[in-house]
């Protein structure tokens, strides 16, 4: 088996440069298979602070633009902006509206002035930085005293069914890595912000079968990014060797697909 507890960065993740250009070719078909990242979306949301209202929020990994426009909604009167690293998923959500700006930037180095947004609401983006001190300190520098950083990430044990499969088949990397629990545990304590709440969840998705997970995989863009996948097309004999070990996974609402999410919210001290 695949040891997941192999720690994923720096070296062990994708790109970034690689990361934009497979969003952006995704968008198109991202909101027709985004049903995980909607349930997540919202349950972030439904953890922010009551009766509260940001002057500026930042939808930061805004993707098609989906949560900014509920941010647009939820917060009318404040000011929006969103940023992407993908150009592709900027272009998508561009003339859907919701924010005011829609911004081509990374999450470790945000093209935004100090103090300046009372919200940042991201909702499974960051796992893709490599850098996650960057990205709390760029959240730090970036939010109001008093401002808040809201952010759904993925962690350890997320896809195990698809990475333990394919461990049976050959040795490769065929799953994208994620970061462990506990290190956010330690690098949001160490960031300066106060940690209001953190905690990982796990989301189970079903499939009939396992085309049905990769090519919903693809479609959004999360396929395999990871140094050291397998280049070329994979053999008949391999997929169907995948095939025969994640059937040992069937439940009775089909295949199943776990994901661990990690939600936090954080808080600038006054």
């Amino acid at each position: 088996m695949t040891d997941l507890s192999v720690p994923a960065f720096p070296g062990n993740l994708p790109d970034k440069r690689q990361v934009a250009a497979s969003f952006s070719r995704a968008a198109a078909s991202y909101d027709s298979v985004a049903d995980l990242q909607r349930a997540v979306g919202q349950q972030l949301l439904d953890r922010l602070p009551e009766g509260w209202t940001p002057a500026r929020w930042l939808d930061l990994g805004c993707g098609t633009g989906h949560f900014s426009r509920v941010l647009g909604a939820c917060f009318p009167d404040s000011q929006g902006l969103a940023v992407d690293i993908a150009q592709g998923m900027l272009a998508h959500a561009r003339p859907l509206g919701g924010a005011e700006h829609f911004i081509a930037g990374d999450a470790e180095r945000l093209p935004l002035q100090t103090d300046s947004c009372g919200l940042i609401f991201s909702s499974l983006a960051v796992q893709w930085c490599a850098d996650f001190t960057a990205v709390l300190s760029e959240a730090r520098r970036v939010l109001k005293p008093g401002g808040v950083l809201a952010f759904a990430s993925l962690c350890v044990g997320t896809l195990h069914e698809l990475r333990e499969s394919w461990g049976q088949v050959d040795g490769q990397v065929h799953v994208n890595r994620f970061r462990e629990f506990e290190r956010y545990r330690q690098l949001c304590d160490a960031s300066g912000l106060q940690v209001r709440s953190l905690e990982k969840v796990p989301h189970v998705l079903h499939y009939p079968d396992v085309r049905s997970l990769t090519h919903e995989l693809k479609a959004l863009g999360a396929h395999n990014l990871n140094p050291g996948r397998p280049g070329g097309l994979t053999g008949r004999a391999r997929i169907a060797g995948l095939i025969e070990a994640y059937e040992g996974f069937r439940q009775a609402e089909g295949l199943p697909a776990t994901y661990q999410v990690v939600y936090a919210v954080l808080e600038k001290p006054l």
